[in-house]
């Protein structure tokens, strides 16, 4: 449900790149072809007639989501709730690599169905609803998606011998005395600077209600922000090691893996991505702060959820947000924090 980014696997997989011609197309297809492909589900297909979408020929936008499906524990026709929901930026204009948290939370429109939480889209009408509805509200055409499983962060964290954070106090009394770190024998997390394995690393990801990070972040903030911390994390370990062990781990992840890209679309992706010199990921979430207030039952009937405002007052808009979102995906460079009004990104 949490934790298994687009960028990180875009690094990953660009292992092959590095082997030679030959062998680049060998190993490359015996990886992707690993990968559940859905073409039924194109996002390219999506009606969006009467939806206006921004989008640049230089700038590729990839959804990623984090499913927690529980059809490994017998419920088979369970869809889920994409409960991480990334929009993964490649901008070739600028030379820079970005990602924007969408807050499962966000109160939106959902076509065909009023009024709901974003994470609802799916569970609704897959991922072809979830797109319609990012468009709706945000206005963002989005170029492909990624979809993955629990099992892969895990298998991921495990793969790089895990991650180092700095957990607080209150993380590590609330993953050492939840199930939010399913495996019990696991549950010894200490306070402070330490290595978490696959299943405590996505234990501190999935964190919400309580326990406060070390920059103070609590609720969805702090498990977002949670999220792109061991997402960087192993990003940078998966880069410290020697190519051959990058497609090793490549071949672990691309099972619990799925997606509307081809090996094509892959491949000149990942290209983009190792020829563009860079491996910063600048990062943002909306609703931005300052822009949103919270909502409760009573006011709207599917609970607590953020309502999404201009920043001057507390009535109800996405636009403010969607214009941010926006141009931190289609105009930001890369260089300073990102700004918006009164508000600037702390990454």
């Amino acid at each position: 449900m949490w934790k298994k980014i687009l960028m990180g696997i875009f690094i990953t997989l660009s292992a092959v790149v590095g082997f030679g011609a030959a062998k680049v197309q060998v190993e490359f297809n015996h990886s992707m072809n690993q990968i559940n492909r859905d073409y039924d589900t194109q996002l390219r297909n999506v009606d969006l007639s009467g939806i206006k979408v921004n989008s640049d020929n230089d700038i590729v936008n990839i959804l990623v989501i984090g499913n927690d499906a529980r059809r490994d524990r017998g419920y088979e026709n369970d869809k889920g709730l994409t409960d991480t929901m990334i929009i993964a930026t490649m901008d070739l204009k600028h030379n820079v690599l970005k990602t924007a948290s969408l807050m499962r939370d966000n109160y939106v429109e959902i076509p065909g169905h009023g009024h709901n939480k974003l994470n609802a889209a799916f569970s609704f009408g897959g991922i072809e609803l979830l797109y319609k509805t990012i468009a709706t509200n945000f206005d963002i055409k989005l170029d492909g998606y990624v979809e993955i499983g629990l099992s892969a962060f895990v298998d991921i964290v495990d793969a790089v011998d895990g991650v180092e954070v700095e957990v607080t106090e209150s993380e590590a009394e609330y993953l050492n005395s939840t199930n939010y770190i399913r495996k019990k024998k696991y549950r010894n997390v200490k306070v402070g600077k330490q290595t978490l394995n696959g299943h405590q690393a996505l234990g501190y990801c999935r964190i919400r209600k309580k326990g406060t990070t070390v920059n103070g972040l609590r609720d969805d903030y702090g498990r977002t922000w949670r999220q792109r911390t061991v997402m960087k994390a192993v990003f940078s370990k998966v880069k410290s090691l020697p190519m051959p062990d990058w497609v090793k781990i490549a071949n672990k992840l691309l099972k619990h893996v799925k997606t509307d890209l081809d090996n094509d679309q892959i491949l000149q992706y990942i290209t983009s991505v190792v020829t563009m010199g860079t491996t910063e990921i600048h990062q943002l979430q909306i609703p931005l702060e300052g822009y949103y207030r919270s909502a409760f039952n009573g006011e709207v009937s599917v609970g607590s959820c953020l309502m999404m405002t201009d920043g001057t007052s507390t009535t109800y808009t996405t636009t403010t947000n969607a214009d941010a979102l926006n141009k931190f995906v289609f105009k930001y460079d890369g260089k300073g924090n990102f700004k918006y009004g009164t508000f600037e990104s702390k990454e």
